[in-house]
């Protein structure tokens, strides 16, 4: 239960969903936490639910002054970081002829230029031999309709991990993308279905994935605990997809 020991994990998004069961579990394997959000009663919810044995930073993923002013929040915690799980990410579906800039920018600043430039605001904080961890999604991979922009910010990640593994050998940072399929977290009440949509998309999602059902949010968390371990040394640059069978069955 001490596979993080002695490191400090910061996850971005970290008050809810993945992000939030991530906490936990790094918690568990021993970690120092920081977790961000860009909404303060529910980041103080979080440190409730953990009691009170994470660190928490006001940090909206789609603003720049919140990026740049990061390092510097996170200093005021600790001088260095060991794991960052870049997991804040925003997921709307429309047809393409329904699609507007608006809709196209939200999500790219968010998945994209947002995890970006997190990660360039950390990097000098991140030790070397430290890890970073992108949640991506089977999106990338799939032709669902209605979802072009959302699987390309998604796919966006998937080459990031790639491109920064090779950019960050010098300094033995390795960088691993987690690519979950449907996860049972409140993110699709997010996306501007109804209640009842919802509840539908659901059930029609379980029905396509061969174990039957969706994933739990703490399943993925312990696949952030492995890339975020020194049980993953010898992985970089790769993609670890957890999604029931979905798209490999």
């Amino acid at each position: 239960m001490n596979r993080l020991q002695n490191k400090t994990a910061l996850i971005t998004g970290g008050n809810s969903g993945i992000g939030f069961a991530t906490a936990k579990e790094f918690l568990e394997q021993g970690a120092n936490v920081i977790i961000t959000g860009r909404n303060q009663a529910f980041l103080d919810e979080a440190k409730k639910a953990l009691n009170g044995k994470v660190h928490t930073i006001l940090s909206n993923t789609s603003d720049l002054a919140d990026i740049r002013a990061l390092a510097k929040n996170v200093q005021q915690i600790t001088p260095h970081l060991d794991i960052v799980f870049i997991n804040a990410g925003i997921g709307k579906f429309a047809s393409i002829e329904a699609v507007t800039e608006e809709h196209f920018d939200e999500q790219f600043n968010v998945n994209v230029k947002g995890a970006y430039f997190t990660i360039q605001s950390l990097l000098p904080l991140i030790n070397d031999g430290g890890s970073i961890i992108l949640n991506t999604s089977i999106n990338a991979h799939m032709g669902m309709a209605s979802s072009s922009v959302y699987s390309a910010t998604k796919a966006a990640l998937l080459t990031l991990a790639r491109t920064l593994s090779s950019e960050l050998l010098p300094r033995r940072i390795r960088v691993n993308a987690i690519s979950p399929g449907p996860v049972s977290t409140n993110i699709l009440s997010k996306t501007g279905l109804t209640t009842e949509q919802v509840d539908g998309f659901k059930i029609s999602l379980a029905n396509q994935v061969p174990i039957g059902r969706l994933g739990e949010p703490a399943e993925i968390a312990k696949i952030a605990t492995f890339f975020a371990s020194d049980d993953s040394t010898f992985v970089l640059g790769a993609e670890l997809i957890a999604d029931g069978g979905m798209i490999t069955l």
